[in-house]
């Protein structure tokens, strides 16, 4: 009788330990997931920025003749993030497009005959919109990835992590360079 209440306390012993690390384990599972989401759902709003692009450009072109490198600037951020592989260089490609995007939008303030026509306005009220709601899922991304790193670095989930490869994942960051206010340069025509 003996033998089998210490084979019970010693098999409880065994099952606690086992569910513990199965549910950090899950919980990790979980995080990880959570970040390929919330990257996933900023993916589709790159595409939709992605695909209004050419339209903006083509309504811009039409007014901004003297205004060739920014034009060209936006044609060649879209190239560079349409060419970018891994996730580094697709955050920075995305980055650069944000700014060229910005520097767009500076430079349309010259010309009130664009402002006023109405497919730019929509296009770059749809743009805005697209940019804003990109701002709010990187803030989530960044909060998925920072939960998520602060739990496989913490002890007993360090432990599962290392022993299943959960590896730390990256922060979406913007260059320096692209803090720096954008220089416009009025030109008299």
């Amino acid at each position: 009788m003996a033998f089998v209440i210490f084979l019970g306390i010693l098999g409880l012993l065994l099952l606690i330990p086992a569910v513990y690390g199965v549910t950090i384990y899950n919980g990790l599972v979980s995080l990880r997931n959570n970040i390929d989401r919330a990257w996933s759902n900023i993916d589709v709003l790159l595409k939709q920025r992605f695909d209004e692009l050419p339209k903006l450009i083509k309504v811009c072109e039409g007014y901004m003749q003297h205004e060739q490198k920014t034009l060209e600037a936006v044609i060649k951020a879209r190239s560079m993030v349409q060419g970018a592989r891994g996730p580094q260089e697709k955050l920075e490609a995305q980055n650069l497009l944000t700014d060229t995007l910005k520097s767009l939008f500076m430079v349309v303030e010259r010309y009130p005959e664009l402002k006023a026509d109405t497919l730019f306005r929509s296009l770059g009220s749809r743009i805005s919109e697209i940019e804003d709601q990109i701002a709010d899922r990187r803030e989530f991304f960044n909060d998925s990835v920072n939960l998520y790193n602060i739990r496989i670095e913490q002890f007993p989930d360090v432990i599962i992590a290392r022993g299943f490869n959960f590896a730390r994942r990256s922060l979406w960051k913007i260059d320096p360079a692209h803090r720096q206010d954008v220089e416009v340069i009025f030109q008299h025509t």
